[in-house]
Formats: structure tokens, sequence, C-alpha cells
């Protein structure tokens, strides 16, 4: 994400001497991506950042997954994964419950009141959505303000901490990539610009706007990494708070982007999911579907099509509103619907017909489409509706 910023006090030049008023040199630290031959940000700390104290094993959340296997359509209902009043001890890190996952994705989602310890994730960059509540994120480079429907993105290792704020606790969607999350290539100039095409621009994406002062030793860190493949957990303590950042620059930084901010594409005729693009990742694609006056056509049909979606598995998280084509299905806030590719889906019986002279649709859902296979974690095999694959057809086997 080729957008400049500057917080706090950097030196004129990069890479020469910065100094505090007793004339103690800073740490220059540059956090770069693709080998340094990507974006990055030079980051000047009051301690060394690599001085570790000690290293142990961070047991992880259930992190298996099983195929989707018999095939099948799925209905995961997310809001029964936390039924009643949520644990103050359960936070937006450590609780969250895995849903879905491939070697280049993982979906995982979570009910927290509790603020959590500081985090790391070495395996990709985040995105996550709010469904509701409100939360600071504190990370290194500064603290950023997160409301419902803000898509609150974390940059591949990027040390930071969620805490919750206000009555309600916060629902979170987490969205973790195996390498990077970025605007879509064909909304962006040769040299980084959002075009006027994009359905959103540089103002809408917010991100922090002073450093956090947090002196300390002997701090942990548990950071998610992936040797050989398998996700797992380790427990770092640092002699110094990496939140001792005094000033930063660059094009890499976490920052948060609300859903009410994407600007809708429609036509005539149904316009495909690509329009309602916002993000991709490497074998990934993250929409953002929002209220939106719809096809005008005479003779238009506003509901999607049935389709088959060949090359891609398509995870719908419904966040808001009414979903016009899933109507008779179950699918209410809360729901996932998982429709692999390779054989079709589409509206509900009955949903098709009805949709005819529909003006407006008042829908909020975040998709995701992968271009290898899901697989079925400990979340969604825990709060599966059986019945969903046979909603088309109203059977199901005897």
């Amino acid at each position: 994400m080729a957008f400049y910023r500057q917080v706090g006090a950097v030196p004129p030049k990069r890479h020469t001497q910065h100094r505090d008023e007793q004339g103690r040199l800073y740490y220059e630290e540059l956090m770069g991506e693709e080998g340094f031959s990507g974006d990055s940000s030079l980051l000047y700390h009051r301690g060394l950042p690599p001085a570790l104290v000690d290293s142990t094993v961070w047991e992880l959340p259930d992190q298996r997954t099983t195929p989707n296997h018999p095939l099948r359509h799925r209905h995961l209902r997310l809001h029964t994964l936390f039924p009643g009043d949520t644990p103050a001890e359960t936070d937006p890190v450590t609780g969250r419950r895995l849903l879905l996952g491939n070697a280049d994705v993982r979906i995982s989602y979570v009910v927290a009141k509790g603020g959590s310890p500081l985090y790391r994730n070495a395996i990709g960059d985040e995105l996550v959505y709010v469904e509701s509540g409100a939360a600071v994120v504190e990370t290194v480079f500064g603290a950023l303000p997160a409301r419902q429907g803000d898509q609150v993105l974390i940059p591949r290792a990027t040390t930071h901490r969620w805490r919750p704020t206000g009555p309600e606790p916060l629902r979170a969607y987490a969205i973790e990539a195996t390498g990077h999350i970025t605007p879509p290539k064909r909304y962006l100039s040769k040299f980084g610009q959002l075009l006027e095409n994009a359905p959103y621009c540089e103002r809408d994406l917010h991100g922090p706007t002073e450093t956090i002062s947090a002196p300390g030793t002997e701090v942990e860190v548990l950071v998610k990494h992936r040797p050989g493949g398998q996700v797992v957990g380790t427990r770092m303590v640092y002699a110094a708070h990496p939140f001792d950042v005094v000033g930063w620059d660059g094009c890499l930084y976490p920052f948060t982007f609300n859903i009410a901010d994407f600007e809708p594409i429609t036509g005539r005729i149904h316009q495909p999911p690509p329009v309602h693009q916002a993000f991709e990742g490497g074998n990934f694609v993250v929409c953002n579907f929002v209220p939106r006056k719809v096809d005008y056509h005479p003779l238009s049909i506003p509901v999607p099509y049935y389709h088959s979606n060949v090359d891609s598995d398509e995870v719908m998280f419904y966040c808001g509103g009414n979903y016009e084509a899933r109507k008779g299905s179950g699918i209410t806030q809360g729901s996932v619907s998982v429709h692999p590719g390779g054989y079709a889906h589409g509206p509900q019986p009955g949903a098709y017909e009805n949709s005819i002279g529909i003006e407006y649709f008042d829908e909020l859902a975040v998709m995701v489409d992968t271009f290898r296979p899901l697989e079925l974690g400990e979340g969604a095999l825990a709060c599966e509706d059986p019945t969903y694959a046979w909603s088309w057809s109203g059977r199901g086997p005897a």
C-alpha cells in the first residue's frame, strides 16, 4: 500500500543519527515486505528491537481442519459459538475459534470482552471485521480506534493488542492471510494511487496519528508462525516494550476502513461479484456487499443469477440488513454460507421471481472467495446448520 504517512519524530534523512534531548541514539528498524523490494516503514525505538530474554511454546487454540467431504454447501451460525454472557477473560486474539482454512487464508470468529495480550502474526496480514462493539487496537505504529463496520488491516509481524471499549462485547470476524492483503491492482495507478474508478479512496483509510508511550521491561508477545506449514505459537519475552517507538514514516502501517465508506458499483443489469471487491490476498479476494440501488433495466432480475464459480470457494458473512437471495434459508445476521467451487448455487426458491421490481437492497455482507478449497475448522463443525445444503430442493437425505 503505497500511501505515505509520518507519525512522531523522525530525522530529516533516513538511516542517519536520531537522538533524544540527552543525546542518546534512537534505534532505527526497517520493517519491509517482499525482501525489502515492497512497501516498508522506518521505526525509531528507544530500546533494541531484537533484544529477547526468553522464548517458549504458546499452545494455540485448536487449529485442525477437516475436508469438506462429502462435498456440500454449508451454513454456519456464528452467534451460537458464544452463547449467553461472554466471560470477561475472553479476548479478541486467544479467544478466536477457527471456522475455515487452507494454505492461503484462515477465517475465525470471536466474541470478547477482555483485552488481548501483545500479539504478532508472523504468517501474514490480518483483516479483522468488527461486526459490533468497539475497541482500540494499540500497535507499534500507534493506536487505532475501531468501531462497528470497520475492517482493520494489520500488516504481517505488526506487534499489537486489542482493547474492547464500551458496554457491549466485541464481535470480530478475522481473515488471516498467508502473505499480504492489499487494494486490488486494477484500482491503483502505476505509482500506487487509488484511481477514480475505485470504490474507495485514500481519505477512507485511517491510520495511526500518534505513537504510544509504553515503557517497560520483560514484556511478553504472543507470536503466531508456520514452520513446515503447521500453524504454531511462541511466547517471546522482550527486554524492552515494543511500543517504545518515538516516530516512524513510510507506506507500511495498520489502518481501518469502514464498510459504510465502500461506494457500490451498480448497473442496468446484475453486476458480477468482482464489482464488490475491496481487497485481494494471495489466492483469495475480499468483497463488500453494501446497501445499494439495484438493477434498473425494465426486465432486470435484481438477485444474482445461479452461478458455478468453478475455481473458487465462496464464503459470505452476513453482518447486517436483509439478504434477498437467501430468504427462506434460515440465514440471518451472524450467518456464514460456504459455497464450494464446482457446482451451482444462488437464490433460494422463490427469491429469483420475488426480486423482480425491487429497487433497493438493504444488505451488508463480507465475502471471501478462495482459489484453493477450504477445509472446516472446529468452530464451523460446532455451529453448522445441517439442513442448509438441501434448502433449494426442500428435501434431504432419506
